[in-house]
């Protein structure tokens, strides 16, 4: 089982959703870089459960890392870094039926098949969305380190329950820092509506999916490479590693196979300085990549989340000892909508993927 992703930079997640902790290891960020915990903390706090309205779990964590190694006196070392996150809040007992009854829509059975019944079945183990604390943690280092060189990257939340956001800023800019927002749309009209369809949901035992979209603005343009080291390719496999993401698209994504070439093309335009290698964009349709390489614009990104597989609600499961169709009703303590608290879980995935593409590509154009 490997849960290992990068390149220049490997992050390594660990834990399970009831055991004493999560965590991870990176391995290892370049030497020098500054660490500030606190904004790590403040960062991660967006995602911790049990502090959104609505559609936040009653499970309170407090979400506070640990860091063990690789940092001194405010800066990296250049070797490992490791953290921990503690869990206190774990209530196994609400998972003790579930052994021979599968949750529909998650991995118990699939888990199960894959390590021959020697999994942790509580709260999903290793599968549950808990392990994404640590990986909160370690995007939240990289949207430091990014920001520091002049990068931001933020998201929004686009749509939930089919009520979809205010218009987007135009695709040539950054998005707006919404994190001091409870539920971060551009319209609040639009949230409210939005928290109004998640309790909808909840008061009738069920959950609702939706879309975050994420910007990356200030990347120079030249990371990447063709194939298998594009930019979509680095991006895409940590987005899509992130429980409940269900579909990705790029720029418009979908939306170019309805057009014709010579509208969907992304214009070049004279670059300022009269330097033609930094020419720009007329338009961003292609979300900030051209032949697999950053352009200099915004890379574009909307993950679709599906709506939270464990509901109140009475569906059906089979019994793996009797083989037989049994009722099931889900315990315990779930989000009707994973969709606000995954916006600062997407930031910190697509930080940490292009922070990865950006060492890979050229180290040296990064300190």
């Amino acid at each position: 089982m490997t849960s290992s992703y990068g390149t220049s930079l490997r992050l390594t997640l660990f834990g399970e959703s009831h055991g004493p902790a999560v965590g991870c290891v990176l391995d290892a960020p370049p030497p020098g870089l500054s660490v500030d915990p606190a904004a790590a903390a403040r960062h991660m706090a967006r995602r911790a459960p049990g502090r959104g309205g609505a559609w936040s779990t009653a499970r309170a964590e407090a979400d506070a890392p640990e860091i063990l190694s690789g940092v001194f006196g405010g800066r990296t070392t250049g070797t490992p870094l490791a953290a921990l996150v503690r869990n206190a809040d774990a209530r196994s007992a609400d998972y003790a039926a579930l052994a021979r009854t599968p949750r529909p829509g998650h991995g118990d059975l699939t888990g199960r098949i894959r390590y021959g019944g020697a999994n942790d079945p509580r709260g999903g183990g290793h599968f549950s969305a808990r392990v994404t604390a640590a990986l909160c943690f370690a995007g939240a280092l990289a949207l430091q380190w990014l920001a520091a060189r002049g990068v931001s990257v933020r998201a929004r939340v686009a749509e939930i329950g089919g009520v979809a956001d205010g218009p987007a800023p135009d695709p040539l800019e950054p998005l707006p820092d919404l994190s001091g927002k409870p539920l971060p749309a551009l319209s609040d009209d639009a949230a409210a509506a939005m928290v109004a369809a998640i309790e909808a949901a909840r008061a009738e035992g069920d959950s609702v999916g939706g879309v975050v979209e994420v910007r990356a603005a200030g990347l120079p343009a030249g990371l990447g490479a063709p194939f298998f080291d594009r930019v979509e390719t680095r991006l895409g496999a940590m987005l899509l590693s992130l429980p409940a993401v269900r579909a990705l698209e790029f720029g418009d994504g979908f939306a170019c196979a309805r057009r014709r070439g010579s509208e969907n093309n992304d214009r070049p335009t004279p670059a300022p300085g009269g330097d033609p290698l930094r020419a720009g964009r007329a338009t961003n349709r292609a979300g900030g990549a051209e032949g697999g390489i950053t352009t200099g614009l915004p890379v574009v990104a909307r993950l679709a989340f599906k709506p939270t597989p464990s509901v109140a609600r009475e569906q059906t499961t089979v019994d793996l000892e009797t083989n037989e169709a049994v009722p099931i009703r889900v315990p315990g303590r779930h989000d009707p909508c994973v969709v606000p608290r995954a916006v600062p879980l997407v930031e910190s995935a697509a930080a940490f993927a292009l922070l990865d593409l950006w060492l890979s590509t050229s180290a040296s154009r990064f300190p």
